[in-house]
């Protein structure tokens, strides 16, 4: 048998499927390349350091739903980061930021004071300031 040639057949429909998301995906691109990225503000810089917290206090799922299990020296660490800016701002921040800073820096150290519990005035230095 001589060889045969082997046909490769394209369906008509799948090519103009391809062609439609390939001209989506450029009209997005464009869009997002138009779209200006916002000022950086306060709370913005506030949410990522108290996001990291969170993380470290074991309150934050990761990607895939899954227990992140608490890391107390992480949580410490960016709490003091939290008060650290809280000192090298004072009387600087409008009184919406303060009250934020504020609120954030409350509300994750009684996290970490649950969290820790008893044992938490017997690691050196104790529980966060």
């Amino acid at each position: 048998m001589p060889d045969e040639e082997k046909k490769i057949i394209v369906d008509d429909d799948w090519k103009a499927e391809a062609r439609r998301e390939k001209e989506r995906l450029a009209r997005a691109e464009q869009q997002a390349k138009q779209e200006p990225v916002p000022d950086p503000t306060f709370a913005e810089l506030l949410n990522m350091i108290a996001l990291q917290a969170l993380v470290g206090l074991g309150a934050v799922t990761g990607p895939a739903g899954e227990r992140i299990p608490p890391n107390l020296e992480i949580a410490r660490h960016f709490i003091d980061m939290l008060q650290m800016l809280e000192e090298k701002t004072r009387n600087n921040l409008a009184p919406d930021e303060k009250r934020m800073l504020d609120a954030t820096l409350y509300e994750l150290r009684l996290r970490y004071v649950e969290l820790a519990g008893p044992a938490s005035s017997a690691t050196p230095g104790g529980p966060p300031k």
